[in-house]
Order: structure tokens, then sequence, then C-alpha cells
């Protein structure tokens, strides 16, 4: 898998921020099957930053329905990738 591949997007919201702030962390939304061995040169590569350690989570699908129709949402994976000292991921930079 490719880097660009493994990682799927930032997930930002008021949690990964307060994170981000006090703990150095990132979230990534990662693919499914990626081991933390991939997510970590994955981040490494992409943003030239060093990583100190990647906790992963599987999330499981909602089920969702519309009129008598019911489904399911996809499965998902997210990483939390702590930053080593001195490393900085900053998404908003130019905003």
């Amino acid at each position: 898998m490719t880097p660009t591949d493994v990682l799927r997007g930032p997930i930002i919201t008021e949690k990964g921020t307060l994170v981000n702030e006090q703990a150095r962390q990132v979230i990534f939304r990662v693919h499914p099957h990626a081991s933390k061995v991939d997510i970590r040169h994955a981040v490494e590569s992409l943003f030239k930053v060093r990583v100190e350690k990647i906790r992963t989570a599987r999330q499981l699908g909602k089920m969702r329905r519309v009129g008598r129709h019911q489904g399911r949402r996809p499965d998902w994976k997210k990483a939390y990738v702590t930053l080593a000292e001195g490393s900085r991921i900053d998404f908003f930079e130019g905003v």
C-alpha cells in the first residue's frame, strides 16, 4: 500500500483538537487493513515528522434507514498518532 492509500484523511473534531494541544496527538481515518507499521511509515513520509506511538480503533458502521429500507454504513478504522517532541502537523496553516 502507498502512503496515500493508508491515510484516508484527518479527523478534525473538538476532541481531536483537544488531544492535539494536550498530548501532541493527531487523529487520522486510515485504511481498515493498515497495520501500525504501515501507518507510521505513511505519516512519517507524507508529513516529514517523527512518530512516537500509534493507537488504533475499529469503528463499527451504524444502522441507517430511509423509509422502510434499512442499510448499514461501512466499518472504518482510526488511528491516534502521537508525535515526537518538536514534531508538529498543522492542518490550518494558511487559514
